[in-house]
């Protein structure tokens, strides 16, 4: 419990003290020996082993035995509850009377009413007789907070008397996550975040989890088997440590069968994190919605679907190609197969085929089939589509690989 203002102004009948709530820390001692041949001898040894703090034949290990009460204000950080304990007293020799409390916390954007003695009537103070509360209030904003505490009572000239009292404290943030994204040809789109550990003590992420958006279902790659964590039972960070996540997020039937949808679809979800310090006071973070940077399909869009990943050489394969049409107005495509005279993968079928009229946002399938003549990895090549009416051709390569065995 760290003491946050004792002073009181004297022409007011009640003093108002308040009184941060917070968990102590390990305290160490402070290390400072040398060699029993250099000149201080063993004074600096023995004064070591005399430290009250230090652990008996452990004392060069900086490893405490004590807990040691805030002597600040300390740090508070985004996330965190906020506790303190307010209390008015009656320091004079008579009863005091209609006295009450009301606290409010004034941060960059909006004054918050907390809960105290304020909702409950007034009450009678009898000689050194205490009024408290213990207000709880989870922060949710960065930079600086104003706490106001306002005291109203009877003067003895049957008024009502007032006084407040500020306090001020910075709410800082406790970690830094950083996002990337990867869009597939699939579809799905690959999130990695890192979470890094920004407070000045070790702490330990009890639970990490992305919140999709309406419009994409979430896969957490995290796990290992029987939803066992990667990172083992617990996750703790030292500071300026950090640790990476990776999610899929594959977009819902509705949205992936609409090229417009699809295009739209650019609000990703949320993260909730939640932590505990050392001494397991608990914090909770939630991010904004994130967002992806969507891809630009142009006026056809070619994805390869039922492809395998591994073939054998000399024996043909088959797989479908997803053709959807992306622009505004309605395609007249045709395709051609090129067995190019440097590919490992030569076409086998029909080419310069007619695919019809495609309207827009719509899709067809086309099954193809490819013969290996080379082992290795080995990229799709040689398809393009042309468009009739605009005289205009796309080529398509290197969409997709296969190994050849």
């Amino acid at each position: 419990m760290n003491k946050m203002d004792t002073k009181e102004a004297v022409e007011h009948l009640v003093a108002l003290k308040v009184m941060r709530l917070t968990k102590p820390a390990l305290i160490s001692p402070k290390i400072v020996t040398c060699d029993s041949k250099d000149l201080p001898g063993n004074i600096l040894n023995n004064y070591l082993k005399d430290d009250a703090v230090s652990v008996t034949q452990m004392e060069t290990l900086a490893a405490g035995q004590f807990l040691l009460l805030p002597q600040s204000f300390g740090n508070i950080y985004l996330g965190e509850t906020f506790s303190c304990y307010v209390c008015v007293h009656n320091e004079t020799n008579q009863p005091v009377q209609s006295v009450s409390i009301k606290a409010d916390l004034q941060t960059n954007s909006q004054r918050i009413p907390l809960t105290t003695q304020q909702s409950q009537s007034p009450m009678m103070l009898d000689v050194d007789e205490t009024l408290s509360d213990v207000i709880h209030h989870e922060v949710k904003d960065l930079g600086t907070h104003i706490l106001v505490c306002e005291v109203t009572y009877m003067s003895y000239y049957s008024t009502l008397a007032s006084f407040r009292k500020f306090f001020k404290f910075e709410v800082m943030k406790p970690l830094d996550v950083k996002t990337k994204f990867y869009n597939a040809e699939s579809d799905d789109v690959y999130l990695e975040a890192q979470v890094q550990n920004i407070t000045t003590g070790p702490i330990t992420l009890e639970q990490v989890s992305l919140e999709s958006s309406q419009q994409f279902t979430v896969k957490s790659l995290n796990e290992i088997e029987e939803g066992q964590s990667v990172f083992g039972d617990i996750t703790l960070l030292q500071p300026q440590e950090s640790c990476q996540y990776l999610y899929c997020l594959t977009p819902k039937e509705n949205i992936s069968k609409d090229i417009k949808l699809l295009a739209a679809a650019k609000n990703i979800g949320k993260f909730d994190i939640v932590w505990r310090s050392n001494l397991g006071e608990k914090g909770r973070l939630q991010t904004s919605q994130l967002q992806r940077m969507t891809t630009e399909y142009g006026d056809v869009r070619l994805t390869y679907e039922m492809l395998p990943n591994k073939v054998t050489v000399d024996e043909p394969f088959d797989f479908k190609c997803k053709i959807m049409n992306a622009s505004e107005r309605t395609l007249n495509l045709f395709m051609k197969l090129r067995s190019l005279q440097d590919s490992s993968l030569l076409w086998c079928g029909i080419s310069n085929r007619k695919l019809g009229p495609l309207e827009p946002g719509k899709f067809i399938y086309v099954n193809l089939t490819a013969l290996p003549i080379n082992t290795g990895l080995h990229s799709i090549s040689g398809l393009s589509l042309v468009d009739l009416f605009l005289k205009r051709t796309y080529d398509y390569d290197y969409l997709a690989s296969v190994y050849v065995s």
